[in-house]
């Protein structure tokens, strides 16, 4: 063998591992009203919550499943000091910033449906595929969507947390291409 073909031997097996766990982000849209400072505002230092619609994991009972997801989503959490929580306030908060994550919707189950409260529909789930849609809300409003999936065979599969790390910087991106205008004009 020689070096050329050694070189290239190792750096198609090094990449192997990191392939294996990567994650695929569908197609994002981000509301005009989105602003990556509101939500670091909202979530910096405070408790985000989290709404979860379906179960990846049939073979799990929810609570278990979405006790396991958490500690993936905290350990794999966006810029802000933020902690993650399942809990509704006791009295609804305004604005209402959440994160729903809802596995195998529908195919028409539009982000704005999610963000509202409409009743959840889903479709089939493939077994050991995780496929989401993940809705960043304000009130009825959705400020961010896109969907994402990887094959897993659990919560803590570590594709999980994989999914997770890729999904949060999309979600709440903070690209200065999606800060809204203070508007003005220069002469």
């Amino acid at each position: 063998m020689t070096a050329l073909t050694k070189l290239a031997t190792t750096l198609a097996l090094s990449v192997l591992p990191v392939a294996a766990l990567a994650a695929t982000i569908g197609g994002t849209q981000y509301a005009p009203q989105y602003d990556y400072r509101e939500f670091f505002a909202a979530a910096d230092g405070k408790p985000f919550r989290v709404v979860l619609l379906g179960n990846p994991f049939p073979s799990l009972a929810m609570e278990q499943a979405a006790g396991q997801l958490l500690a993936q989503m905290q350990a794999n959490k966006p810029q802000p000091r933020l902690t993650f929580t399942y809990e509704q306030p006791p009295e609804p908060p305004r604005p209402d910033y959440r994160l729903v994550l809802m596995f195998d919707p529908a195919n028409d189950m539009g982000a704005y449906a999610v963000c509202a409260g409409d009743k959840p529909r889903f479709q089939a789930g493939t077994p050991g595929r995780v496929y989401m849609q993940a809705v960043y809300c304000r009130n009825d409003l959705a400020l961010s969507q896109t969907t994402a999936w990887t094959e897993a065979s659990g919560p803590n599969d570590p594709r999980i947390g994989e999914l997770f790390r890729e999904l949060f910087p999309v979600v709440f991106s903070d690209a200065m291409g999606l800060r809204p205008q203070t508007g003005g004009s220069r002469r």
